[in-house]
């Protein structure tokens, strides 16, 4: 199996698409000024606290305030608040945390009233994204993730993955790590460190450690809270941290920025693969070239079809998230109706745990297959979304199915579910039910070259409309296209683009910054 990554830097939003044999599995995309990133540190204040709960509500500077139970206060929570005051108490030279006395653990059975204040600062880092109507959920222990190491400070423990088996190899990381670890902090050993260098795991240690020190200086010298002192890596890198391997065969990407800083943190994790990374300046939008548009309106929605004609409906609500399979119009096997439903439901499963992967769903997921009779097709579908579900990352508890023939999944939730709209709102009418008529489509694009070229003085743009718009424009000899290039200059192109409805239409300038042409009157 080869991966390839498809990176959509907008001006607006940056989408990463994640194919594995040119298939679509992962979809994600993150406003480019998203602040609520899961990883980000702040330091804020308590807001009010709810002894009923065990826990207290903290602003950091989000419209709801974020929640922090007793319990994610963590275990060195003692140890955290005295060396926060010793850094805060002197703005000039900084408290060495090697130099910080340990406190006693934390008591579990503690309470949030006898710990905390109205007004105390902490330093909270988020593990949820808001999601719905609820505000982050922070912890106050903190960690710092890297490809291979995940940096805990006032810990005192090494811990390796469980999925190294080999007790020699357990045994010669931790001794490794435990000889460059420096004091007050642990370290949590990741899978990808299995048979690494001494060399590469010293570099990575010593940029978690530089990432801490930048982040206590901030603190160090914060004003104004609620203050952003660690913001996560951007949301390419940090994809890439959590998803790189080896069999992948190039990352593409449209933005010379995260170009760089990809290449930059490919070069540092593996050098020889530097060079899989790749900008793309083609004329086609990025998504458009590699099939990913068409995967996405096709994959997303309420109605989601698979193979021989049936199709699965998803619903999300408050609670859970719930599939129903349908087996559509199928042609009857000779050996019944058994074969025919045991055929439906294994290509469900197939195409459910890549919709678990795609749309990112987490919480409750109840899925209802169609009905069979025999116990080993139950357990044999069982056994299929298991083994589908290896290859997702997310923490999953599936359950075999019930005697009304409904399967349970739970799945981790860290951020919202993605959601894309693949409904187009008509592009001529916005809503009033009312068009132009829309052979005067062209008229108006020419209206608007003209503009752009004569007032506004731009003279090289791109067009991006519908495909079969584009294919009218650009058909015959002396299209449209040619007489518009030869009225207004050779600057203007006009290129397809599956993202657009019928008549819909985007102006971007040859440095590919969006031109907004729209005017009051293409209302009316």
């Amino acid at each position: 199996m080869t991966s390839e990554v498809i990176i959509d830097a907008g001006q607006k939003e940056i989408a990463i698409a994640l194919l594995e044999d040119k298939r679509l599995v992962e979809y994600q995309r993150e406003p480019r000024e998203a602040t609520f990133s899961v990883g980000n540190i702040y330091l804020a204040k308590v807001k009010k606290l709810m002894p009923g709960l065990n826990a207290c509500f903290v602003d950091v500077g989000y419209e709801r305030d974020a929640f922090l139970h007793y319990l994610d206060l963590g275990n060195q929570f003692a140890s955290y608040a005295k060396y926060l005051k010793q850094v805060q108490s002197d703005r000039k030279r900084l408290f060495p945390i090697s130099k910080a006395s340990r406190q006693p653990d934390m008591k579990k059975d503690g309470s949030v009233q006898n710990t905390l204040s109205v007004g105390q600062e902490l330093l909270v880092q988020i593990v949820k994204e808001p999601i719905s109507t609820k505000g982050p959920r922070l912890t106050c222990d903190l960690s710092f993730a890297g490809r291979y190491l995940v940096l805990i400070p006032f810990n005192d423990k090494i811990s390796v993955s469980t999925k190294i088996k080999k007790s020699a190899e357990r045994a010669r990381l931790k001794q490794l790590i435990m000889s460059i670890t420096p004091k007050n902090f642990g370290v949590i050993v990741r899978t990808v460190a299995e048979g690494k260098r001494v060399a590469e795991l010293d570099a990575e240690m010593k940029t978690l450690l530089k990432r801490w020190n930048d982040t206590i200086t901030k603190v160090q010298k914060a004003q104004k809270l609620p203050r952003l002192v660690f913001e996560e890596t951007g949301r390419a890198v940090a994809m890439m941290r959590d998803l790189f391997n080896p069999t992948y065969k190039a990352i593409h990407v449209n933005d010379p920025d995260v170009y760089e800083d990809l290449r930059n943190y490919v070069s540092l994790i593996a050098p020889e693969s530097t060079n899989i990374v790749k900008l793309y300046d083609g004329k086609l939008p990025i998504f458009d070239n590699f099939d990913v548009t068409k995967q996405l309106k096709s994959g997303f929605g309420k109605t989601v079809n698979y193979k021989h004609g049936a199709y699965l409906i998803i619903e999300h609500t408050e609670a859970m998230h719930v599939v129903d399979v349908n087996s559509g119009n199928r042609t009857k096997k000779e050996n019944g109706q058994e074969q025919n439903a045991l055929e439906a439901n294994l290509g469900a499963a197939d195409e459910l745990a890549r919709q678990l992967r795609l749309r990112d769903m987490g919480g409750i997921i109840v899925v209802d297959f169609i009905d069979m009779n025999l116990a080993e097709d139950r357990q044999l579908l069982y056994e299929r979304m298991c083994e589908n579900m290896k290859t997702d990352r997310a923490r999953h508890h599936i359950l075999p199915l019930s005697k009304f023939g409904l399967m349970q999944i739970t799945r981790q939730r860290v951020r919202p579910a993605v959601d894309v709209n693949v409904e187009e709102d008509c592009p001529t009418c916005f809503g009033t039910g009312k068009i132009k008529a829309s052979i005067l489509f062209t008229d108006q694009l020419e209206r608007k070259i003209d503009t752009l070229v004569n007032k506004i003085g731009i003279k090289r743009f791109t067009l991006h409309v519908h495909p079969y718009v584009a294919a009218y424009i650009n058909q015959g000899f002396f299209s449209l296209k040619r007489q518009w290039q030869m009225k207004y200059g050779l600057g203007v192109r006009v290129l397809p683009s599956q993202k657009l409805a019928m008549l819909q239409y985007e102006f971007y300038d040859s440095h590919r910054q969006f031109i907004d042409m729209k005017e009051e009157n293409d209302k009316h």
